[in-house]
Order: structure tokens, then sequence, then C-alpha cells
């Protein structure tokens, strides 16, 4: 705001988009401390926050996700659950080899089928991160509001263009919101679930 809206040394304007990702990663880190209070998992899901809004928008704007930040957040996730009382090291340990191994075989079954790439690598290891973090059970509720989200977006998108199914769109950004709608309400959307189910 002082600098009106501009570089302070050359002057150029500030993109919107940087106050914008932001506050919406101010809002996450609120939600986190909303949901958890102060305690030594808070500061952790900050972090695993942080990394999901970046790799978001480098995933939207050129369809990768980083290696330097996926990569090391699997073992940074890994250490990090000695803070988070209720994942195990065995947990995360899990989380890492079903969330990776899950989407590498989801990926590995459809290249077989069609000769095609149909998800990327950069996906795979995301998924191995967030069971890093999360933990193993986090893993299928995390692919299942992902692939919910996506198909929400992706199938209008489709049939507005006429992609017959061939429309690109990167998969990371929903499994992020995935991990995000876990973290934050997972525990309670899978008790109304299963509420359901008892009925």
């Amino acid at each position: 705001m002082l600098l009106r809206g501009r570089c302070g040394s050359c002057g150029v304007a500030i993109s919107k988009r940087y106050p914008l990702v932001e506050a919406l990663a101010g809002m996450l880190f609120v939600w986190i401390y909303l949901r958890f209070g102060w305690q030594l998992a808070t500061p952790v899901y900050w972090l695993f926050a942080a990394a999901l809004v970046a790799i978001t928008f480098i995933d939207l704007d050129h369809q990768i996700i980083p290696d330097v930040i996926s990569l090391p957040g699997i073992v940074i996730g890994f250490l990090m659950v000695l803070f988070v009382p209720w994942i195990s090291w065995y947990d995360s340990l899990f989380g890492i080899l079903l969330g990776g191994g899950s989407l590498w075989l989801v990926a590995e079954v459809y290249h077989r089928l069609t000769g095609q790439e149909g998800m990327g690598g950069g996906d795979i290891k995301l998924l191995a991160m967030m069971g890093a973090f999360l933990g193993w059970k986090a893993v299928l509720p995390v692919i299942f509001f992902g692939s919910l989200a996506g198909s929400l977006v992706g199938v209008p998108l489709m049939w507005l263009k006429r992609a017959d199914g061939k429309l690109a769109i990167p998969f990371g950004p929903f499994l992020a919101l995935g991990g995000l709608v876990y973290l934050l309400w997972g525990q309670q959307l899978l008790a109304w679930y299963l509420g359901l189910c008892q009925r």
C-alpha cells in the first residue's frame, strides 16, 4: 500500500495476483489455527499449506509440479509428524508409499491401456508428500475430494471447449484442494458419511 502497487526499485506495477496469493495463504493460516489451536502441529500444517499454495499456482501456470518443493516436502513431512501427536512415523511412511504408489499405479495402467501419459510424475510425488504430512488414512479421501473437484471443473470445461476428453487440465491444484479439505474438515466429513451409511 505504501508503494502504491509498484515495485520499490524499478517502479513496475505489481500484479494483483501477488496480494491475492498472500491473502489466500493468510486465510489458510487462520483456518488452520482455528482448527488446531496453538500447538506444535499448527506451524507444521502452515508449512504444508504454504507448499500447496505454491504448487497450485505453479501447476496452473506451467502444468508442472516442481520437484524442488515436492521431494523435500516428502522428507520434511515425514520428519515433521514427530510434532503431530495423532500421526505416527509409520502412518507417515505408509502414507508416502500409498500416496505415491496409488497414483503411480493409475498412471501406469492408463499408459499401458492408451499408450499416452495421463498423469505426470509431479502428481505422484505431490500425493506422496501429502501422505507424509497427513498419514496413510488421508490418501483415499484426498484422491476422492480432488477427483470430485476436478470433475466439477473439468467436465464443464471439456463440454464448453468441445475437447472430447482430451483437454489437458492440471490435477495438482485439485489434489491440493483435496488435501486442504481433508486437513480442515476431513474427519467431520468422514463421520457424516459413515453416519449416512449406517442409517
